[in-house]
Parts: structure tokens; C-alpha cells; sequence
């Protein structure tokens, strides 16, 4: 699966867990998900089992940990693609 596939899939999940007053215009490869968007830690948790059940892959504690921007997050599921 391609970079952009990743990006375009990743930002459809994201975007149904915005708050009411953030665009999805918002979200960009930088955007931190919870500084930036506005997501709390209990969507966050939502959009980890979507993005899992999305890609088909698992994510451990240091995928979550470390999937605070968009960027990070579309890298980590690209890694778990390729592995």
C-alpha cells in the first residue's frame, strides 16, 4: 500500500473522532492528534482498534505511544505493513 493510500485511509478514521469545532481541513501530516485536533485519550484508543482493524496489523504499547502526529502514525502503520 502506497504513502498516500495510508495518509487518505488514516484521515478518514481520524476525521469521524474530531471534535465538533475542528474541521477535517485540520488534519494535516503535522497535526499533533490531541494538541492540534482536539482528540481525547479515549478516542484516541478508538482510533488505534480502527487503524488495526483497518490495516490488518497489531500495534503494541510503543505504536501508541509514539502515534501523537499524523506523520508518526502513517510511518508506524507503513512499518507494520512492511514487516
Amino acid at each position: 500500500m502506497k504513502t498516500d493510500e495510508i495518509t487518505m485511509k488514516l484521515r478518514d478514521i481520524v476525521k469521524t473522532y474530531l471534535p465538533e469545532d475542528v474541521k477535517p481541513e485540520a488534519i494535516q501530516m503535522n497535526s499533533h492528534l490531541m494538541m492540534d485536533l482536539g482528540i481525547n485519550s479515549a478516542h484516541l484508543v478508538d482510533i488505534v482498534l480502527d487503524v488495526e482493524d483497518a490495516f490488518d496489523i497489531t500495534l503494541d504499547e510503543k505504536d501508541m505511544e509514539a502515534m501523537q502526529t499524523v506523520e508518526a502514525a502513517v510511518r508506524i502503520v507503513n512499518e507494520k505493513l512492511k514487516a
